[in-house]
């Protein structure tokens, strides 16, 4: 196993759309380099959500070896985790990991998760407008993007919109920038010299990947995990929240939608999903960020980026 303690980079990043293998590659690299893994996945902060959220813990286990991970199951379902506890939790996981002498290889598909670690985001103060949000709540998510995008143009596909809750507080924020309420800033390479990869296929690849690991998923008990967490306390509202899994899951166990209804508008909700993943890691790079395309998530083609 190579050590990259004294390696130029002071962060590795493995990111891409959603069924590319992004976590298989990370321990593989996290093996032979003596990394350990933070995970950059908005949902598998939480507990109890194993199957919607690809969360394998098994696989962290390689070649007899337990590979160390950080920021999984670190909350409930029940509350809110957010961009702005992801960034301290990540600097006291990526502090830690440096003081062992190890390298910290960041890992995952939530791009506003990344890109807030690598552009360093220093996000809004603005509170809450209660009035706003009874106001918007009513509005269906196509109607509050539109919204958003009148406000501040483009802005819809710089950030996460794949929930009202989240389209809802990007409007309030993009309000008091015109207001002169609030700001944020961003400050690019916070990070000395990070080393980014992305892992991709081509898509229609992707597309059989992603309908293949739905119906596994659908097979190992994703159904029974959403009725696990709804006995467990966690609100069909709240659901709706915690991604398209367990939105469109939801709406099935409410009799709202039909089970094949279900399946497949959830596959064609993925589908979409992984897309505008694409569509962000593409304007991180119009941003500045340089990723390194791994075709096929190629470990020796990694491992030759990495080791130079």
């Amino acid at each position: 196993m190579g050590q990259l303690s004294n390696s130029l980079s002071d962060l590795i990043v493995i990111l891409g759309p959603t069924a590319t293998g992004k976590t298989n590659l990370a321990i593989r690299i996290a093996e032979e380099c003596g990394c350990e893994i933070i995970s950059a996945d908005s949902r598998q902060v939480y507990r109890g959500m194993d199957i919607g959220t690809g969360k394998d813990l098994n696989s962290y286990v390689y070649k007899g070896k337990t590979i160390p991970y950080h920021l999984i199951d670190i909350a409930d379902p029940s509350e809110e985790y957010n961009v702005s506890k992801f960034q301290k939790d990540f600097q006291c996981a990526f502090s830690a990991i440096r003081n062992r002498n190890k390298m910290p290889l960041l890992c995952g598909g939530t791009g506003f998760y990344i890109k807030a670690v690598l552009m360093d985001f220093k996000l809004s103060t603005v509170g809450p407008d209660k009035k706003l949000r009874q106001q918007l709540e009513t509005w269906t998510l196509k109607n509050l993007i539109q919204k958003l995008d009148n406000i501040s143009p483009g802005l819809s596909m710089k950030i996460p919109i794949d929930t009202k809750r989240r389209v809802i507080r990007a409007i309030e924020i993009a309000l008091s920038r015109v207001n002169d309420k609030g700001k944020s800033t961003l400050v690019k390479n916070k990070f000395k010299t990070p080393l980014v990869l992305g892992v991709n296929y081509p898509r229609q690849i992707i597309r059989d990947k992603i309908t293949t690991r739905l119906h596994e998923r659908f097979e190992n008990g994703m159904i029974e995990e959403v009725e696990c967490l709804i006995q467990n306390g966690v609100t069909h509202e709240r659901l709706d929240n915690l991604g398209l899994e367990y939105r469109f899951i939801s709406s099935y166990l409410q009799g709202k939608i039909s089970k094949n209804e279900m399946i497949t508008q959830l596959n064609i909700a993925i589908h979409r999903f992984a897309k505008k993943q694409m569509t962000f890691f593409r304007n991180m790079e119009k941003n500045g960020i340089k990723i390194n395309w791994i075709l096929e998530g190629n470990i020796e083609s990694a491992l030759k980026i990495i080791k130079g």
